[in-house]
């Protein structure tokens, strides 16, 4: 296991704070109240115009509050909710806390994400739910998906935590599903400490939500506030004034983390074979959570390991970017095991994710991409890297 990165590592992720979200959070101290007050308030009504949507509701996570999507759209016990078994599992965890069934679908070999195709071989009649994510950044096929939920009435969730930014077909990522889940911890793009967004266009929805956010205090003698048991799901106001700083900012940090990607690109045509990340159709811009690369068919998982290590040593921090919720020891007690989705297994085997945030340099990429390069060659003999 690695060392915790300390300050002479480079990260994998690191916070874009700057005095603005300083001032914001002082002012956010220095408020009669600390929970939930006027700065979620502004948030959340920032965010939702930002996004293009008509309703936000502020959770203290991503995975809270699509716990609270799937409880305000009646999902639970004896229901099944498709979802892909590749990228960051917060989100898909909420399914099986909510009561439902996770039932896993391949995903699109290029994206990373859910294939709509394979995602309908898995609806059955039990299904009320497709949730799918952005993965890493790119965008999933929301046309089909759309289409797909709406041809057997099921609801749509799009998971957008690690794709704040990206576009498809036209509008910001979030504007797709029935509802849209956004986190705000590391490593993504907006940073808020902790904390999660719930959007959607439904108003009934969205009321619905915040009921089942938080009791308040002036509900303690009520014998009715009680009837749907909210959770403590609320985002307090320092995680909201934090985040409120860093939407402000959000196209001077994206376009950071832009500069960082184009010098990676760069030093990756050092690699013979390399491919560019993939665009899907209709995907107007995608910003990366983290710059992963996908290791050639000679590598295996203890080659993967090596290189980790490798880079460990240069005290740059990298990272399997998934274990598959398939191969986790809870989901494989509702029936799922290795050797059920072999794109997901394929693609990720190998996956490895490097640092991307804004604050690395263009000599850092350098010698990142310098020290993968050594290490792949030492360890698959010269075997080709492919993104």
């Amino acid at each position: 296991m690695n060392p915790t990165p300390d300050d002479d590592w480079i990260a994998l992720s690191e916070p874009d704070i700057g005095e603005v979200e300083n001032e914001v959070v002082q002012a956010a101290l220095r408020a009669p109240h600390v929970g939930d007050g006027p700065f979620v308030m502004r948030f959340e009504s920032a965010f939702a115009e930002w996004v293009g949507r008509g309703h936000a509701v502020a959770t203290a996570s991503g995975a809270l509050g699509a716990l609270l999507a799937l409880r305000a759209l009646r999902i639970g016990a004896g229901d099944e909710v498709v979802v892909p078994a590749y990228g960051w599992h917060q989100l898909a965890h909420a399914v099986s806390w909510a009561g439902a069934t996770p039932v896993c679908a391949d995903i699109d070999y290029w994206t990373g994400c859910l294939s709509a195709s394979r995602a309908a071989s898995q609806i059955t009649p039990r299904t009320k739910a497709i949730l799918a994510g952005n993965t890493n950044g790119h965008p999933a096929q929301w046309h089909a998906l759309r289409e797909l939920a709406d041809r057997h009435g099921v609801a749509l969730i799009e998971d957008s935590t690690e794709a704040i930014g990206s576009r498809y077909a036209g509008k910001r990522v979030g504007s797709f599903g029935d509802v849209a889940v956004f986190d705000f911890s590391q490593p993504g793009a907006i940073y808020a400490a902790e904390g999660g967004m719930v959007l959607t266009d439904d108003a009934q929805l969205a009321a619905e939500l915040r009921l089942l956010r938080r009791r308040s205090v002036r509900d303690r003698h009520s014998i009715s506030a009680g009837s749907r048991a909210p959770l403590h799901a609320a985002m307090g106001e320092l995680s909201a004034a934090l985040g409120l700083a860093q939407l402000a900012r959000i196209d001077q940090i994206l376009a950071r983390r832009k500069q960082v990607e184009a010098w990676y690109l760069q030093e990756m045509r050092t690699f013979e074979g390399i491919k560019p990340p993939y665009l899907g159709q209709d995907v107007d811009e995608v910003h990366w959570m983290l710059y992963v690369v996908h290791l050639g068919a000679r590598f295996t998982a203890s080659g993967r390991r090596q290189i980790i290590e490798d880079l460990a040593t240069e005290r740059i921090e990298a990272s399997v970017y998934c274990q598959p919720l398939h191969q986790q020891f809870h989901y494989q007690q509702f029936g799922m095991a290795r050797g059920q989705l072999p794109l997901t297994e394929r693609i990720a085997d190998r996956s490895l994710a490097l640092p991307l945030h804004s604050g690395l340099d263009e000599d850092q990429v350098r010698f990142i991409v310098k020290t993968l390069k050594d290490s792949s060659v030492n360890v698959g003999a010269g075997a080709a890297i492919y993104l």
